[in-house]
C-alpha cells in the first residue's frame, strides 16, 4: 500500500507542475479540466488494472499492458515538462533572492513564469508523448524485413547463397490484431527462404496464449524446414502455479504446440542440414541468460554429435549466452542467432547514421549483427512485444540472412 501512496503523490506533484505550464500557456479553463480528467483517468485505470483487474496469472494481460502504456506516455509528458519548469523555478528563486538581498526589492517575490518557456516545454514533451501513443496504435505491427549477406571462408560450397529467415520473441499473449499477424506471416513466406528459425519466447507465460494464433503460424513455410528453441518466457517461470505438475504440464503443452505448428524444437540438440555431399550443423540450446534468467542451455550436450570442423549455426535465445559462454567455448560457432532484448521496443535507428536504444545499457549486443573472435551473432529485435504494448523506432523484425562463400584473395 505504501508504494501506491508514494507513487500517487509523485504523480500528483508532476501533474501540478504540468498544470502550471498549461495555465501559463493557455487562458481557456476547459483545457485545464480536460488535462486533469485525462490524468486521473489514466492513473485510476492503472491502479484498477494492477489491483482488481485481470488476475489470471499472466505477468501483463492486454488490459494491464495498455494501462501501463498510457501511464508511461502521461508520465513522460509530465516529466519533460517538469524539467523545464523546475529549471525556470530555480532561476526565478535566484532572481528573487538576488533582488531581496541587494535591496532592489523590499519583498521576496517571484518573477512571473514566461509563457514561451511553457510552450517550448509542452511542445518538446508532446513529441515522445505522441510517439508512445503511435507506438501502441501502429508501431507494434510496423513489421520490417532486414536483410544481411554474411560471408564465411569455410562455408560449404553447396550452401553458397543459402537463405535463412529468423523470427524471435513472438509473445503471442500480447497480440490483439489478427489481420496484422496474418500480414506478417505472409511477409515471412514471401521471403521464400530455405530455412526458417524461431529463437524463443513463443508466449508470455502460458501455452494457451498461442492457441488463437496456432493456425496462422502453422502456415509458415520453408523448403528445408522450421526449427525453434525455447526462450525464458516459454518455461512459465513468471506464473504462480498451483502445483509443479501444472507448470510442467504447461511446458509440455507448449512443446506439443510447437510440433503442431511444424517447428522442430531443438532442446540442447543438433541437426545436420544436407545438400549433396555438403552439410552444415544447426544447433539449438535451451535458454541460458545472465542476471537471474534460466540457465538450461548446455552446449556440450547440444554438440555431442557435431564435428569440430563442421560449419555451425547456433540458435540461443539470449545474446548474453554468446558473450559469456559461446565465444569462449572450445568449438567455433560461425553464426549465432538470438533475440530476447526486443531492442527495448524503443530507440532511434537511421541506417548508417545512428543506432541507439536504452537496451544498450543492459546488453552489449542488443540488435543486429556483431562480430567477435571471428564469430558472428545476429540479435533479432523481436516479432512481438511485451510490457509496453507498442514499439517506437525499434520496429518488429523479420531477419533474412544469406550465407555467402567468401572469395579467397
Amino acid at each position: 500500500m505504501l508504494r501506491w501512496i508514494v507513487f500517487v503523490v509523485i504523480y500528483i506533484v508532476l501533474g501540478i507542475y504540468t498544470l502550471q505550464a498549461l495555465r501559463t500557456a493557455s487562458r481557456f479553463p476547459w483545457v485545464y479540466y480536460l488535462y486533469m480528467l485525462l490524468s486521473f483517468l489514466v492513473l485510476g485505470n492503472f491502479i484498477y488494472q494492477f489491483t482488481w483487474g485481470d488476475n489470471e496469472g499472466r505477468v501483463l494481460s492486454i488490459a494491464k499492458s495498455y494501462s501501463f502504456g498510457f501511464l508511461l506516455a502521461m508520465l513522460t509528458f509530465k516529466l519533460i515538462t517538469m524539467v523545464f519548469l523546475f529549471s525556470e523555478d530555480m532561476f526565478r528563486f535566484l532572481t528573487a533572492a538576488y533582488h531581496k538581498i541587494f535591496g532592489k526589492s523590499k519583498e521576496f517575490s517571484f518573477p512571473e513564469r514566461r509563457r514561451i518557456l511553457s510552450l517550448i516545454a509542452m511542445g518538446i514533451a508532446a513529441l515522445p508523448f505522441s510517439a508512445l501513443l503511435y507506438g501502441m496504435y501502429k508501431g507494434k505491427y510496423n513489421f520490417k524485413v532486414l536483410k544481411y549477406e554474411l560471408e564465411f571462408e569455410d562455408l560449404p560450397n553447396a550452401f553458397n547463397g543459402y537463405q535463412i529467415t529468423q523470427i524471435s520473441d513472438i509473445h503471442s499473449g500480447s497480440f490483439d490484431n489478427r489481420e496484422k499477424i496474418t500480414y506478417a506471416i505472409d511477409l515471412i513466406n514471401r521471403q521464400k527462404s530455405d530455412l526458417l528459425v524461431f529463437t524463443g519466447d513463443m508466449v508470455n507465460n502460458k501455452a494457451e496464449e498461442m492457441y488463437p494464433w496456432k493456425d496462422l503460424f502453422a502456415g509458415l513455410e520453408a523448403q528445408d524446414g522450421k526449427y525453434s528453441v525455447l526462450g525464458n518466457h516459454d518455461y512459465g517461470d513468471y506464473v504462480n502455479w498451483e502445483t509443479d505438475a501444472a507448470k510442467k504440464e504447461n511446458l509440455e503443452a507448449l512443446k506439443a504446440l510447437q510440433k503442431d505448428i511444424g517447428f522442430n524444437l531443438l532442446l540442447n540438440e543438433s541437426q545436420y542440414l544436407q545438400k549433396g555431399n555438403d552439410k552444415i550443423a544447426l544447433i539449438g540450446v535451451e535458454n541460458w541468460g545472465r542476471g537471474g534468467f534460466k540457465k538450461a542451455g548446455d552446449l556440450g550436450k547440444a554438440t555431442a554429435q557435431i564435428g569440430e570442423n563442421d560449419f555451425k549455426i547456433l540458435m540461443s535465445h539470449d545474446p548474453s549466452h554468446w558473450e559469456d559462454v559461446v565465444l569462449h567455448d572450445k568449438l567455433h560457432y560461425h553464426l549465432t542467432l538470438s533475440g530476447h532484448t526486443h531492442g527495448m521496443q524503443f530507440g532511434i535507428e537511421i541506417p548508417g547514421w545512428v543506432k541507439w536504444s536504452p537496451a544498450k545499457w543492459r546488453y552489449k549486443y542488443w540488435a543486429g549483427v556483431y562480430e567477435e573472435r571471428g564469430q558472428l551473432i545476429n540479435v533479432n529485435r523481436g516479432f512481438g512485444f511485451l510490457g509496453y504494448p507498442g514499439r517506437v523506432g525499434i520496429w518488429p523484425e523479420i531477419t533474412v540472412i544469406t550465407l555467402k562463400k567468401k572469395a579467397l584473395s
